[in-house]
């Protein structure tokens, strides 16, 4: 902290836990607590059990949690090719190449999601790309509101890579093939992971551009939560927000793992 006296420290902490358990901690404990509700007609839920968690793992609710784990995995997979590949090609050209790249990538997270979901389903719905009413084209769908955030993580980490390595690896008669492979990517390895780590979050929860991509066969976790919440079963659709938040976390704390063991190399 940047304040240094005692009384100080206690008003910031303060200000953050007054901040933060309404605006951030309050909501999910809700949520976590209507997931255990048998009923809440007053202030406080009663009649605890754990059969919304039978719903929530079994059935149609795993089957989503399986299409978004996939959906997810290889939407990030995608978005850190695409992504990252731009980002090292951006890194190349002059100012102004850079600055349409740039342009170009945060377009479809400047645009609402649901745009981005209709243009998907209009350049997808006729020959030679026909993809409507595949699981496709909600991975592409995934895979294009996700993209930016994996290219500007990469582009950012390129900024702050130190020259002198590709440099020493150049005058000692490496290729650039090799410099790529071997020096570069290496050290953009934790920028990677938790490009990877944004991606997958991102994917896991987006819900807009789903709900106008997705066919039967194909239904996402957060639109099994928005049916089933639809329905009237409040307390199931917590239920299974909670399965969608757990499934996120451990997700994220093996990238975490895997970019801190990055980080040392």
């Amino acid at each position: 902290m940047l304040v240094h006296s005692k009384p100080g420290k206690w008003a910031i902490w303060a200000v953050f836990f007054v901040l933060f358990l309404p605006l951030f901690a309050l909501p999910l404990l809700v949520i976590v607590a209507a997931s255990f509700a048998g009923n809440w007609s007053g202030a406080l839920p009663s009649g605890f059990t754990g059969e919304h968690y039978s719903a929530a793992t079994s059935g149609d609710s795993l089957t989503a949690l399986t299409t978004s784990l996939v959906t997810a995995v290889t939407a990030s997979v995608l978005a850190l090719l695409v992504g990252g590949w731009a980002a090292l090609a951006a890194a190349s050209l002059k100012k102004r190449g850079r600055r349409a790249m740039d342009a170009l990538f945060v377009l479809p997270v400047a645009v609402p999601s649901v745009v981005v979901g209709l243009a998907v389903l209009v350049a997808f719905s006729k020959p030679p790309m026909l993809l409507n009413g595949t699981r496709w084209i909600v991975i592409i769908a995934h895979t294009i509101l996700v993209t930016a955030f994996a290219y500007q993580s990469v582009s950012a980490a390129i900024v702050r890579l130190d020259p002198v390595y590709e440099q020493a690896a150049a005058s000692l008669g490496a290729r650039p093939s090799y410099v790529l492979w071997k020096v570069k990517l290496p050290l953009l390895l934790p920028s990677l992971n938790a490009a990877a780590g944004l991606c997958f979050a991102l994917s896991m929860g987006e819900l807009s551009a789903t709900m106008m991509l997705y066919p039967p066969d194909w239904m996402p976790l957060p639109v099994q939560i928005y049916a089933t919440t639809d329905r009237g079963s409040l307390f199931t659709g917590s239920a299974i927000a909670v399965v969608l938040m757990a499934a996120t976390l451990l997700v994220l704390l093996a990238v975490s793992r895997i970019r801190t063991k990055a980080s040392y190399r």
